[in-house]
């Protein structure tokens, strides 16, 4: 096989398993997205396994439901109640319909009327309304026209709602959530680690980014321009960060925190990629080496453990370097070109980061992988696909203070509509 024939296989080989390429990209043969990925298939059948408790309601939960009373209750009888025996059954739904409350606002002594801010229009919608239009932008990525036609459609056409009041509700909800994300802001600057990563979305036709900066009860969404040192710097939160960053290999984040930690299934998947190669048996050891870390940290940790021993951090770094020497031996017989290019570059790399690789070890705050980023930026990338990119730089950054809120909310299991009805009516901080 020829040098550029093994180039193009390697590049029409790629897929999500094996380098940074997102699943979309998937479609071997002809096969859907996500079929290929690098879990291994495991014997058990698809859906909840035998234990699993299940999410089903019960009777005892909808009658603990009406005892709080933030149901309406209502009673429906079949047959003949006269005989005083009857069995329940429940019915869960809602119910739907608009609200027009009128506010009557009183001349004062002096036959004036002093007339709230919020009531300055003879007509306006309501927190529900509001809160509502937001959810469906954010968690239903909906494009506002659709928003506007569904919350039409389910109030039997009686709201007339229109997209550019849907964009407002948005655009007012994202201005009133800034104190809210600057406190969240300060919850994170005090964090010892924080996980971060980025991903492209279209803004005006122009490829933009969002970023992120995720903790298990906190996410913050910035968007940027570009993912340059320059533009790191007006990012607030990395200007002032002094704690530990989790990132996928992204070198001008080194500029940045005190320390960093690479994520170790991002260097997994190039690890694959060069077994696959340039068949040298080196790149697979080492992903055994550092699957067996990761278990036996988790394993630790269930047993108490604070830290690894110096003694065992110390065999588990031997180990890691031996695999580097052994692909250093096996990449001079690495006979393609391409192939041994890409094993050198990632041999390199692979040492030079060590420390970085290898912190997880030594710090069990910091997190084996920077999945927790990747998991929360599917939602904008989700957008992108399901409702289109932005148009002007406002609603990039709309749309990152809005997710900031919501995906947080999510995260520490707060009332989400409830909370987005706090913030518009300007309550104190809810975090």
């Amino acid at each position: 096989m020829t040098m550029n024939a093994l180039r193009a296989l390697s590049i029409t080989d790629n897929d999500s398993s094996n380098t940074s390429l997102p699943p979309s990209k998937d479609q071997k043969g002809g096969k859907p997205s996500n079929t290929f990925n690098g879990r291994s298939k495991s014997d058990k059948k698809a859906g909840g396994q035998k234990g699993h408790s299940g999410t089903t309601l019960t009777k005892s939960d909808i009658e603990e439901k009406l005892k709080q009373g933030n149901c309406k209750h209502q009673i429906k009888k079949l047959g003949d109640s006269s005989t005083g025996k009857y069995i329940t059954k429940y019915v869960v739904d809602l119910d739907v319909k608009p609200i027009i409350t009128e506010i009557r606002i009183y001349a004062d002594k002096n036959n004036h009327f002093k007339v709230p801010v919020e009531y300055r229009s003879d007509v306006i919608y309501g927190p529900n309304v509001k809160a509502l239009s937001v959810t469906l932008y954010s968690e239903g990525v909906m494009s506002n026209d659709r928003i506007a036609a569904f919350l039409n459609s389910a109030s039997e056409d009686e709201l007339s709602l229109s997209a550019g009041s849907v964009y407002g509700f948005c655009k007012k909800f994202a201005a009133k959530s800034e104190m809210h994300i600057e406190h969240l802001e300060q919850e994170l600057l005090n964090q010892a680690v924080v996980a971060t990563d980025a991903t492209t979305v279209t803004n005006n036709g122009e490829q933009n980014y969002i970023r992120n900066f995720s903790i298990a009860e906190t996410v913050i969404y910035r968007a940027m321009k570009r993912k340059t040192i320059e533009a790191m710097h007006k990012i607030n939160f990395l200007e002032n960060y002094t704690g530990i960053l989790v990132h996928d290999h992204e070198t001008a984040l080194y500029h940045f925190g005190t320390d960093h930690a690479e994520c170790n299934v991002h260097i997994i998947r190039y690890l694959r990629k060069n077994s696959e190669d340039t068949k040298n048996p080196w790149s697979d050891k080492l992903i055994t080496l550092l699957c067996k870390m990761n278990n036996e940290r988790k394993e630790a940790i269930r047993q108490g453990k604070r830290f690894f021993t110096d003694d065992e951090i110390l065999s588990y770094e031997k180990s890691y370097f031996e695999c580097i020497s052994q692909g250093r031996k096996e990449n001079k017989k690495t006979k393609h070109k391409y192939a041994k290019q890409d094993e050198t570059t990632l041999l390199n790399r692979l040492e030079k980061y060590s420390h970085n690789h290898l912190l997880f070890l030594r710090n069990y705050e910091v997190p084996f992988d920077d999945n927790i980023s990747e998991r929360d930026l599917r939602k904008a990338k989700n957008r992108q696909k399901m409702a289109g990119g932005f148009r002007k730089d406002s609603g990039h950054e709309m749309y990152c203070s809005i997710l900031t809120i919501v995906e947080t909310l999510k995260r520490r299991k707060m009332a989400m509509i409830e909370n987005i009805k706090k913030i518009f009516m300007g309550t104190p901080a809810i975090f």
